[in-house]
């Protein structure tokens, strides 16, 4: 993070908890799983998105208002201050859905879950119930598995005539679990 960027850095009031707001730690990892140990510069058809244009950390059309426009090259300062900006803002909308003041990391793995499939998805999901019940493992766990052990949040889906069809994407299990062990090794 530049030191302009840590300017950017702020707080949110998540059910009473004071939070810091795109923290360093999920900034990096947002950036380990969404484009590996470098930003991606170059807007590109993100395949799992449907040929969505995506740039830097997962920046898209359904975070920032600013054009993304494929084989546009963006700059490392441009990537940074478009991502704090709108992490923050995903932030803003998930604090809403917490009943009970999370700790930090299990507020950095809800955001990147939220970053992922987006804030309404996270707060109407099994791990968002649980948190709100006190139950803190349990809702680190339902990011990756149901309660009966299977996969969830693991499979992009799309309507084909008519019918859902839903395909297992490794690499999403791979993120969930990391985000699954990362929250729950926090309690």
């Amino acid at each position: 993070m530049t030191a302009s960027n840590r300017a950017l850095v702020g707080s949110i009031v998540v059910a009473g908890a004071t939070l810091v707001a795109g923290s360093p730690f999920l900034m990096g990892f947002l950036q380990k799983w969404e484009s590996g140990k470098t930003r991606v510069p170059v807007v590109y058809a993100d395949k799992l998105a449907g040929g969505l244009p995506t740039v830097c950390n997962g920046l898209t059309r359904h975070v920032t208002s600013t054009p993304i426009v494929i084989g546009e090259r963006w700059t490392e300062a441009k990537c940074e201050a478009e991502e704090q900006a709108a992490v923050t803002r995903m932030q803003q909308r998930l604090a809403s859905c917490f009943k009970r003041a999370p700790n930090q990391m299990v507020w950095d793995m809800a955001s990147s879950h939220a970053w992922n499939v987006g804030p309404a998805a996270t707060c109407g999901s099994g791990a968002m119930a649980a948190w709100n019940r006190g139950q803190w493992a349990q809702g680190c766990q339902r990011i990756a598995r149901g309660d009966d052990g299977t996969l969830v949040w693991s499979y992009t889906c799309k309507t084909v005539a008519g019918q859902r069809q839903c395909t297992f994407v490794q690499g999403l299990a791979n993120r969930r679990a990391d985000e699954a062990a990362t929250c729950g090794g926090a309690l």
